[in-house]
């Protein structure tokens, strides 16, 4: 055995975010396209959860799993953009330990979220399309509380668990070769290695994911099986726009998130390009669900309209 030595770094430690490689001139139209993104996801999500909490008539668990949704998807974008549009303004990529280990926290926390809230909402569109005489007495106040509640705590504990073994872990470099702080990123500075929180995250992410993705999956085909047998043209039409939304805001997460592998293995792409597909994950479902949602439920886009026209345009 040979002894091996190493200078750990002490505390206030500092971190210096990579980034995008780019010039202090090509970072302000950056900027720029960073805060027209950030400024539509905020209007978008806070748009849908305004219109949800003022109409009464949508207070119903689908709804309220849709504030969810929307709150967590802007966790996610804020989450990032608060750090990148500073980068591309100023030029300053350091942040502070605890500044780091929070982002990356609400980084990982969100990727798991969004994923147990839509296997939230699957399970309430299975019930509520597969057995509708039962609905309200299933999708009762305590059981939406219970399955809200329960969409944030699992990921929530898990990523907690993640960041309470890696205290303690001696830390040997300050440079995180990524364009935001998570978890492996800060670890690959560790001084020595770390199997075990290695083991556990990927067990962790690969467990939920597996999960959830076999709940959604056997919701929907049972979902299908339900429409296609239903004799009520409109009430077939009307489950399959719903079910539709959920699963396409569903699909657009998961490719966002094979893309980042998939990118990262093709050497002819270039880092930038690399960095950039790694952020769609929290760019482009957080902008793109309220748009879906506005357009494919009714009762959503006509109470957008309302606001808009009452409110917001002049009488």
């Amino acid at each position: 055995m040979e002894n091996v030595s190493y200078a750990p770094l002490k505390q206030p430690i500092v971190f210096t975010v990579e980034g995008f490689i780019i010039t202090r001139q090509q970072g302000y139209p950056l900027f720029v396209a960073c805060l027209i993104v950030y400024a539509m996801m905020l209007l978008g999500n806070i748009t849908v959860v305004a219109v949800i909490a003022v109409d009464a008539k949508l207070h119903k668990p689908m709804y309220m799993m849709m504030c969810n949704l929307a709150a967590c998807d802007l966790l996610g974008g804020t989450t990032v953009m608060a750090q990148l549009m500073p980068h591309f303004l100023t030029g300053d990529n350091t942040i502070g330990y605890v500044a780091a280990i929070v982002q990356a926290f609400c980084v990982h926390t969100y990727s798991l979220a969004v994923t147990t809230i839509l296997t939230a909402m699957a399970y309430d569109r299975y019930v509520a399309i597969c057995q509708p005489l039962h609905y309200h007495t299933i999708m009762t106040t305590t059981r939406l509380v219970s399955l809200c509640f329960v969409a944030w705590l699992i990921p929530i504990f898990l990523i907690m668990i993640i960041f309470i073994l890696n205290v303690g872990t001696p830390l040997c470099g300050t440079l995180i070769m990524h364009v935001y702080c998570s978890n492996r990123a800060i670890l690959s500075l560790a001084c020595v290695p770390t199997p075990i929180n290695d083991i556990y995250s990927m067990c962790t992410v690969y467990s939920v994911s597996t999960s959830c993705f076999l709940v959604i999956a056997l919701s929907y085909v049972k979902i299908l099986h339900t429409c296609l047998i239903k004799q009520d043209k409109n009430s077939r039409s009307k489950a399959i726009q719903t079910c539709a939304s959920h699963l396409t805001i569903y699909i657009i997460f998961e490719i966002s998130l094979l893309i980042i592998p998939v990118t990262y293995r093709l050497e002819e792409i270039s880092p930038n390009a690399k960095k950039f597909c790694a952020l769609l994950t929290f760019i482009m479902p957080p902008t793109v669900n309220p748009i879906i949602y506005g357009i494919s439920m009714k009762d959503i886009r006509t109470n957008i309209v309302k606001l808009f026209k009452y409110n917001v345009l002049p009488k």
